[in-house]
């Protein structure tokens, strides 16, 4: 099965946007992923720490000069078993 690599990477320290969440309050909030869980982020957005669940939300960031955009629904694992997984 093909999955984009970037799936298969470390997502803590990696600026992300929320470009669609269930909670609309979210939409458009930037920051920096701080901490993961097997359901969450925990996102710096600057204006304090705020944790996110995963599968509520889309996640935009850029990798290697391309935006993607990447439904959480697919990150919820804990990072070393998403890493085994999906390599």
């Amino acid at each position: 099965m093909d999955h984009d690599p970037v799936l298969c990477d470390e997502w803590i320290g990696r600026a992300v946007t929320i470009v669609a969440c269930t909670d609309p309050t979210w939409v458009g909030r930037s920051g920096t992923i701080i901490d993961e869980t097997k359901n969450t982020f925990l996102i710096d957005t600057g204006d304090g720490r705020r944790r996110i669940a995963k599968h509520t939300a889309t996640f935009q960031l850029t990798v290697d000069n391309r935006t993607i955009n990447i439904n959480g629904a697919l990150l919820r694992h804990r990072p070393e078993e998403r890493i085994k997984r999906l390599r």
